[in-house]
């Protein structure tokens, strides 16, 4: 067993905060144990509190681990059990190849050196067992919600019971303001000048400092919100949504159950409005509802869902039409909210046509754009291949001054050789390593650059031509048609006051993700009260070094 291979670091990890600390320690205990009978070395302990193993997104110990892994600072892993490292049969097959690539065994305490059918059996029955609590988990809070108690979050308007699980009592302030909300909305109030009304009486919201009009009205399809939410008139509807993990992020995210999966029990001691009055803002609801922007088919404008604020960041929303006939425009959390810090109004054909006359002055040549965007791309590439090249050598050199202070350093500790000669290469070992350390760290990360594959580059240039022909024909007619060429390259707009009193026009485009913030369109404009639009910064040629 060669010096490096002697090197361990423990893993442990616990799943909830309902656990203690303690199993970490445990744990550690255990593994150390194991070490010392093994003849291993432990160089670094690395753990994971209340993460779950069902995931490795978010847990920053088995990063470190994995990390060392990479540097060759470790040989060995040591884990209780392989169920610390995942409870995901993908996920610890994943870990046990990077790591067997690394030259890294995996050691648990009950099960010794592992394979990779114990990388198998294993995964699969960690697997078995996460996915049979979490049906265990649901079959107990089903039970739960039958008896007319909570088996979800608070809603607003109660608060739990201290000493009996899953009971609520109504909070009379925060049940003033439900019915506040139920009898402005049946006398004719909108959600969002609800939400305007809560926040200018500085009344406190559920989440954040602001009511918005989404709080209010929630979603017909999952029955949230103040106005959809049941409890409120004394039923309470449990497993409305699931949640479920993305593979790819990590994120728990929620989807909707069918009606026929829910629970729903009848808790009058917890109506805040009676039935008459929960019926006839459903009713409203019904009356006032529609197809969702998101549900129809095509967009209205040729902008539509493309704006955006740039006093806040937020989207922008008609808002009628002056005497003149003309639509206007404004910024939707001054509409929701009214918090907007410079809330503008503007005029939606003066902003199309500048918006459209300056991406069709840009769109000329449409073969030199794409050009353009060819050529920065391959020196961006270039350029990162040299700072990876650079950083590779480095890192090579740092290995195998490591290796050779290791040596230096054990023929030290036996009295091998000289001992003047090998202190002052100890010496100038260490003077190295800390100087590469020093270029290693000014040469920053190495960049993440995305290869555009060459059919990516002829769809774009394709997109560029139908873009230009679209916009040629956008003012007088095809408004559908140069909608869609506008999404397919443009992701948003953002609109604020100019200094000279017309708009101010920043476009982003949607290759700005690979090529970064001079991809085109990204060019800055303004455009004047009459709606002429002037380039301020557009498109140069890629500077060679830079």
């Amino acid at each position: 067993m060669n010096a490096i291979s002697t090197k361990a670091a423990i893993y442990a990890r616990f799943s909830t905060e309902l656990q203690s600390d303690r199993s970490i320690d445990d744990q550690v205990a255990l593994c150390r144990a194991f070490a010392e009978r093994e003849g291993l070395e432990i160089t670094a302990v690395h753990s994971d509190r209340a993460r779950s193993g069902g995931s490795r997104f978010g847990r920053e110990g088995l990063d470190a681990l994995m990390e060392d892994a990479r540097a060759g600072r470790v040989g060995v892993v040591i884990v209780e059990a392989l169920d610390r490292l995942s409870r995901d049969m993908e996920d610890l097959a994943g870990i046990h190849k990077r790591l067997t690539f690394q030259g890294v065994q995996i050691r648990a305490v009950h099960e010794g050196a592992v394979n990779t059918v114990l990388v198998g059996l294993r995964g699969l029955i960690g697997q078995l067992y996460r996915e049979d609590n979490v049906h265990k988990i649901r079959r107990t809070m089903a039970g739960i919600a039958r008896d007319g108690r909570s088996a979800g979050g608070r809603a607003y308007g109660y608060r739990p019971l201290p000493g009996k699980p899953g009971e609520r009592v109504i909070v009379e302030e925060e049940a003033a303001i439900v019915r506040r909300i139920y009898a402005e909305y049946l006398a004719g109030r909108t959600p969002r000048d609800i939400a305007c009304g809560l926040t200018k009486d500085a009344v406190p919201a559920p989440f954040g400092a602001r009511w918005n009009a989404s709080t209010i009205v929630g979603s017909r399809a999952r029955q949230n919100g103040i106005l959809h939410n049941q409890l409120y008139a004394g039923r309470q509807v449990w497993n409305r949504v699931r949640m479920v993990r993305d593979p790819d992020t990590g994120k728990r995210v929620s989807r909707e159950n069918l009606p026929e999966e829910w629970t729903i029990t009848d808790v009058p001691a917890l109506a805040i409005v009676d039935s008459d009055t929960f019926a006839a803002a459903q009713a409203r609801l019904l009356a006032r509802g529609g197809a969702r922007p998101w549900e129809k088919r095509r967009p209205r404008r040729i902008l539509s869902g493309l704006l955006r604020c740039g006093a806040c960041g937020a989207g922008m929303s008609t808002m009628g039409k002056d005497k003149s006939g003309r639509t206007r425009i404004r910024c939707t959390a001054q509409a929701e909210r009214g918090d907007c810090p410079d809330p503008a109004t503007f005029y939606l054909d003066t902003v199309e046509k500048a918006v459209l006359d300056g991406l069709r002055g840009e769109l000329v040549h449409p073969t030199i754009m794409t050009e353009y965007v060819r050529e920065y791309h391959a020196e961006r590439q270039r350029l990162a291949a040299d700072t990876i090249s650079r950083r590779a050598d480095i890192e090579r050199r740092l290995a195998a001054i490591d290796k050779e202070a290791e040596r230096v350093t054990d023929w030290l500790v036996k009295g091998v050789g000289d001992v003047d000669r090998l202190d002052r290469r100890a010496k100038e070992l260490m003077v190295e390593e800390s100087a590469l350390r020093e270029q290693l760290a000014s040469s920053g990360e190495a960049p993440n650059i995305v290869t555009l594959h060459p059919q990516a580059l002829k769809r774009y240039e394709q997109q560029l031509g139908e873009l230009h022909s679209a916009l040629g024909r956008a003012l007088e007619h095809g408004v559908q048609e140069a909608a869609d060429a506008v999404r397919d390259l443009v992701s948003s707009i953002t609109l604020a006051r100019a200094t000279d009193g017309g708009i101010a026009i920043d476009i982003e485009g949607r290759l700005n993700a690979l090529l970064g913030p001079v991809a085109y369109p990204n060019s800055r404009h303004t455009a004047v009260s009459g709606g002429v639009m002037v380039a301020e910064e557009g498109l140069e040629p890629p500077t060679r070094g830079l």
